[in-house]
């Protein structure tokens, strides 16, 4: 399968709302990938939501994918359903700090405090 027998959207796909700098500098997409978003995103999101009729086989193979997005292996479908699970899935964050080592406050030992008395200053 190739893509030239893939449309090009009929216009330039972007996604303000989870990509406000776009796909280049989100930092999820590489270089080819925000391209190859921007110049064929508008035909898949179309061909998802049955806006548009496939047309060709590679078209048809797109949309039989999308039910089964495990057996995806063309660039485009690829890059398509990355950005179904960036845009579709809650993202995860990682941290340094491991949650299997939550400590209650009941593990430490109680904290002792000891007044100190400070010096009054008289006047000479």
């Amino acid at each position: 399968m190739s893509e030239e027998s893939f449309r090009f959207g009929q216009k330039s796909f972007i996604d303000d709302v989870n990509f406000p700098r776009g796909f280049r500098k989100s930092g999820d997409f590489t270089l080819l990938e925000a391209e190859t978003l921007g110049l064929y995103g508008d035909t898949m999101a179309a061909l998802e939501t049955g806006a548009l009729e496939p047309l060709t086989q590679e078209e048809n193979h797109f949309v039989k994918m999308l039910k089964h997005p495990h057996r995806a292996k063309t660039k485009l479908e690829l890059v398509w359903i990355k950005y179904i699970k960036l845009v579709r899935e809650p993202r995860r964050f990682h941290s340094l700090h491991s949650s299997s080592h939550k400590h209650h406050v009941e593990d430490f030992p109680p904290v002792i405090t000891i007044p100190v008395e400070t010096p009054r200053l008289t006047q000479a």
